[in-house]
């Protein structure tokens, strides 16, 4: 979807988590990691307990270049995804630390 079609609704106030959560998605598909990375960390003020904003706030932050970011915004939707039980959620970012661990050990 068109993110500046997204960016509208939100604008005309259908703001919450699932308008930001797309709108980062969007942003993301263009290209627009700034962008994107600012309506996932809008989504996850909206409801921190939902983990796919901190999964996709954390891909941004890492292509961004900033693995610290990357890391705090992985860990926080670790944490929510073991407290809503939710396992899948939760090994997918395993991996992304897993693979930061291994970035920064330079294997």
């Amino acid at each position: 979807m068109n993110p500046e079609t997204i960016e509208k609704l939100i604008d005309n106030g259908r703001d919450g988590y699932e308008a930001r959560l797309a709108a980062g998605q969007a942003r993301r598909a263009a290209g627009d990691l700034e962008r994107a990375a600012a309506h996932f960390r809008t989504a996850t003020g909206h409801e921190p307990s939902r983990t796919a904003a901190w999964q996709e706030l954390g891909r941004c932050l890492n292509e961004l270049g900033d693995p610290y970011g990357a890391r705090a915004a992985w860990e926080r939707g670790q944490t929510a995804a073991q407290a809503n039980g939710d396992k899948q959620s939760e090994k997918v970012i395993g991996v992304w630390l897993r693979r930061l661990d291994r970035e920064a050990s330079g294997d």
